[in-house]
């Protein structure tokens, strides 16, 4: 006999929908499919639609795209490229091996498929390195490092950012298939605050040893706070997508704390807010914590739509990409943001749709 319990309709309004790929008509279709299903196929759903609400939202948000973990190695680098390119993120964050291995490409490095099950002792023996199941030219590192160390020297002789610094190697470094030379080229912004726990600080310690005792660059990373918060400040509203965690999503999120101290920004943290990780919150670190979690700290805004897909990114960021792609229809064309420098100061402005 059927019991009475109210309240239970309440929780029974959408079923689950079985994805029928032959029905899938790209990315964009299959994603659509995931947003009735469960599990991290749903949170991903979820991730898409954040996305494409910021990038709707009259209000225009300032998105920041915060990048860690092998990346490049997993074959990201155009997907990122990509993303500069359309313009669907408008200040960049990224750990420097990131960046690092965006020039090591740049001036011909490859990335080789490998197995997880090598010999590492034999590896070393002949000078490749091993990420995961992924093979990089220790010799041609070493290369990229003297090369970044040789091409520093051409930097003026002061105190600048590493957003200052990033853009000239994207200048230098030209590259149609780059990240750095793309940022550079659509002028969006890219700080790493931890630049020298890469292989690019191999090479500016390479160029310090070759200018010790005289007048040189030095990379300032408390003016990288300045100028960050300074964006943070000055926009009407925020979004972030982390593709991992670690040093820049905390950084980026530090960074709204921050313009509330320097700038008076009261009001909401990140309007938006999406995240693909394998690190879970139960360990207490900040790349597993929770979106909801930031909200404690007044770095996700009360009233944000967020979502957190524990999802690897080599899978998790392409299907995102795709889905974007397939629905540009709903959020091209888009104002850039064209942001004016005059030493550490910045003014930002709108650009026509593109």
């Amino acid at each position: 006999m059927a019991k009475k319990l109210p309240g239970r309709r309440a929780f029974l309004k959408e079923p689950v929908r079985p994805v029928d790929v032959e029905r899938v008509r790209g990315l964009g279709d299959l994603l659509d499919q995931f947003g009735s299903t469960s599990i991290q196929a749903r949170n991903l759903a979820r991730a898409l639609k954040v996305w494409e609400n910021a990038l709707t939202d009259p209000k225009r948000p300032t998105i920041f795209l915060g990048l860690a973990g092998p990346l490049i190695a997993a074959g990201l680098r155009k997907v990122l490229r990509d993303l500069i390119d359309w313009g669907v993120v408008d200040v960049v964050v990224s750990t420097g091996a990131v960046l690092y291995q965006d020039i090591y490409q740049t001036i011909g490095g490859r990335h080789w498929i490998g197995t997880p099950n090598a010999d590492d002792v034999a590896l070393r023996d002949l000078y490749l390195d091993r990420i995961y199941d992924t093979y990089v030219d220790e010799l041609k590192f070493e290369d990229t490092d003297r090369e970044i160390g040789k091409v520093t020297a051409k930097f003026p002789e002061r105190s600048a950012s590493s957003r200052e610094y990033l853009q000239f190697l994207g200048e230098h470094f030209t590259d149609e298939a780059g990240i750095l030379a793309t940022a550079a080229r659509r002028g969006i912004p890219v700080f790493s605050p931890a630049l020298i726990d890469s292989s690019i600080g191999i090479g500016l310690t390479l160029y310090y040893q070759a200018h010790r005792g005289k007048p040189r660059f030095i990379l300032d990373a408390i003016r990288d706070n300045y100028e960050l918060v300074q964006i943070l400040a000055r926009s009407e509203r925020t979004a972030v997508v982390y593709i991992g965690g670690g040093t820049p999503k905390n950084w980026i999120n530090d960074g709204i704390v921050m313009a509330n101290y320097a700038f008076g920004r009261e009001g909401e943290g990140h309007h938006y807010a999406l995240q693909l990780t394998t690190d879970v919150p139960h360990w207490g670190g900040l790349s597993g914590s929770t979106l909801d979690e930031a909200q404690s700290w007044g770095k996700i805004s009360r009233t944000a739509t967020r979502s957190m897909a524990h999802i690897e990114a080599s899978v998790g960021l392409p299907l995102l990409a795709g889905g974007l792609w397939d629905h540009r229809t709903k959020w091209q064309p888009r104002s850039r943001l064209k942001f004016e420098w005059v030493d550490d100061t910045v003014t930002i402005k709108r650009t026509a749709r593109s």
